[in-house]
């Protein structure tokens, strides 16, 4: 095992991005110089009081955009690639002007010169200059500031350093380096400079937020850069091995402080350790207590899923709940300071400290002051975060209605033939009966599941299969916990409310509308008195649940669909009563899709020959479900 890496409980919650790196080394810009003009240009086609020096890639406000150009003026800067961050922050209550370098390289001293001398407003009062800690940032924003104070303009700097992945020992005088606690040091001093304040305190301000701010982030693999080899991004695979995730990552593609096997909750265990715990004198950079008031940013590499990233939230607010008594008064989530496409995520932490400056001047109102600048998501008011919401009433109302009783207690009817649908000569199946023929079909459809998969992998988007066998699992389970009610109507509405939780796509509501109305068609049959569900009784109810079906779908026999299975299976179950029959007319339906061209669902689009190799996937998935309700009958 490498120096740095460790391994942390055997649960492996981090799938290799990729194995060849294909996907993520593909980019709509292959010039890397045209990806960075392009995307300053399109910063002002979103705001339009911007405007774009394309000499010295330079983004700033329009000076009829001003209302107060006597106000101090704000401006950030740094190497492209870490979009919205900075260009997108351009705008009234936040940035002035930023200066852009190349993807992950400083701008010049020349370019900061030309913002600091010729995009700002002439009647500026000075100029707060917010700079990562990087050395090429820091050096060349400082050549600028001190030329700009040469000619006699009042400008002071912020360097936000707020990353803990690098801890004191290996810093040493180079210190921290700048992560997303950026995004907030710049919506603050800008929002402060919004509101009148002296240079002096936009500064000071500055620069308590970077004294009470603490960054980490995690990764699972460097980024790619447009224009670069694809050599590099096979190298990252052998660099970050299958399964591992990199904490203490940068936003340069630079290595992280160790990689470990973990899952998610373990991952955000290990980065909260890194920013809160005060026994970690490496990196115990900043003091928050249990209790202390907060503000939680979580910000996304570029990378990460909405969906995915949502979630990290949940698991990061969840453990400082349990684990520290942090309950953050704002929570930001969304991309402010990215690398690239990077499939990671930064957790920011910022202690809320006085300004000093007191009414409408403290860090929590600064932050929530409106901005109009596109990189800053922040949508929730004020009044709504700090509004104490009461507990409300969580009863399931749907529950209570699918748990009503009826009086038809004739259970499942055993039903081989009733030419004449006559009662008597129908026997009655407990509910153990009912029991094992309903497993003998799910475990049928649950052990094609692989089948499933294959061939809507090739005739659609794969997910068939596993959506099929998520449902009959969660049918399965409710059948090992529970008795089976004699009231048949209580079985059948517990089993689609299973089908609507547990089975998603198409298929799925297709069968929760088909359930849903066949309990309503028993429910219209339903008296005062006791009654026995008769074989007339299911057979009305299944035809007009057909009929319901075709209200939402315009679906039939010969459409390549599931109902090539379903449609044999009522009607010959209507006209024989045999359940044999009516499960074998259902297999002939789903054979015979075999070779049919699809009219409805995802298979039109497709394209291809797929349609002749193999079934419909729903189809035959029903069929192999009712094969095996019919053989245990």
């Amino acid at each position: 095992m490498a120096s740095g890496e460790q391994r942390r409980g055997d649960s492996l919650g981090f799938v290799p991005p990729l194995t060849t790196f294909t996907a993520v080394a593909k980019h709509f810009f292959d010039d890397p110089t045209t990806a960075v003009l392009s995307a300053l240009r399109g910063v002002t086609l979103l705001n339009p009081s911007l405007l774009f020096d394309e000499k010295n890639k330079i983004i700033y406000r329009h000076p009829s955009s001003i209302a107060s150009p006597k106000n101090v003026s704000v401006i950030c800067g740094g190497g492209s690639g870490h979009e919205p961050g900075f260009s997108a922050f351009v705008g009234q209550g936040a940035l002035t002007a930023c200066v852009a370098g190349t993807i992950f390289a400083s701008p010049s001293a020349q370019q900061v010169r030309a913002c600091l001398s010729q995009r700002l407003p002439a009647e500026t009062e000075g100029v707060v200059v917010v700079v990562t800690n990087y050395t090429g940032d820091v050096l060349n924003f400082g050549m600028g500031i001190e030329k700009a104070r040469a000619m006699g303009k009042k400008v002071e700097m912020v360097v936000v350093a707020d990353d803990v992945g690098v801890g004191r020992a290996k810093g040493g005088k180079v210190g921290r380096r700048g992560l997303s606690g950026t995004a907030l040091v710049v919506k603050i001093c800008g929002a402060l400079a919004d509101a009148g304040a002296s240079v002096g305190d936009c500064a000071k301000v500055g620069r308590l937020v970077v004294d009470n701010l603490v960054s980490v982030g995690a990764s699972l693999s460097r980024v790619h850069v447009p224009g670069r080899s694809l050599q590099e991004a096979q190298d990252e695979v052998e660099r970050l091995g299958p399964g591992l995730v990199e904490i203490g990552m940068g936003i340069h593609n630079e290595p992280g402080c160790e990689k470990v096997k973990t899952d998610l909750p373990g991952l955000v265990k290990i980065m909260l350790a890194q920013l809160l715990d005060p026994n970690d004198k490496d990196r115990a950079y900043v003091q928050i207590e249990k209790g202390a008031d907060t503000v939680l940013l979580i910000n996304n590499f570029g990378g990460t899923s909405n969906l995915e990233l949502s979630g990290v939230v949940t698991e990061i607010v969840s453990q400082l709940d349990r684990d520290y008594g942090l309950h953050p008064r704002r929570v930001i989530f969304g991309t402010f300071f990215g690398s690239l496409n990077g499939p990671g995520f930064i957790i920011s932490v910022l202690k809320l400290a006085d300004t000093g400056l007191g009414s409408g001047k403290s860090i929590l109102e600064l932050l929530d002051a409106p901005a109009e600048a596109t990189g800053w998501a922040a949508s929730v008011k004020p009044e709504t975060w700090e509004k104490r919401y009461g507990q409300v009433d969580a009863t399931d109302e749907e529950e209570k209605n699918d748990t009503r009783t009826s009086n038809l207690k004739g259970k499942l009817l055993k039903i081989q033939r009733y030419p004449h649908f006559s009662t008597a000569d129908s026997g009655e199946v407990d509910p153990s009966v009912l029991k094992s023929s309903l497993k003998s079909g799910l475990d049928k459809l649950i052990s094609c599941e692989a089948e499933v998969t294959r061939y809507d992998s090739i005739v659609g988007d794969g997910d068939c299969g596993v959506g099929l066998k998520r449902g009959a699992e969660g049918i399965d389970q409710y059948l090992e916990e529970v008795d089976i009610p004699t009231d048949a109507l209580l079985s059948l509405t517990k089993i689609a409310g299973i089908v609507e939780a547990t089975m998603d796509g198409t298929s799925g509501a297709l069968y929760a509308i088909f359930l849903n109305a066949l309990a309503a068609n028993i429910r219209k049959q339903d008296s005062a008195n006791t009654t026995d569900l008769t074989p007339l009784m299911w057979a009305h109810a299944l035809g007009e649940s057909l009929k319901a079906l075709g209200v939402y779908t315009p679906a039939q026999p010969g459409d390549r669909t599931l109902m090539d299975a379903l449609v044999p299976f009522v009607e010959t179950l209507r006209s024989t009563g045999s359940t044999k029959q009516a499960a074998e007319a259902a297999k002939r339906g789903a054979e015979s899709t075999k070779g049919m061209k699809p009219s409805l669902g995802r298979s039109v689009y497709v394209g291809g020959k797929g349609h002749n190799e193999v079934p419909d996937p729903g189809a035959y998935g029903l069929s192999q479900f009712l094969m095996g309700l019919a053989e245990a009958l």
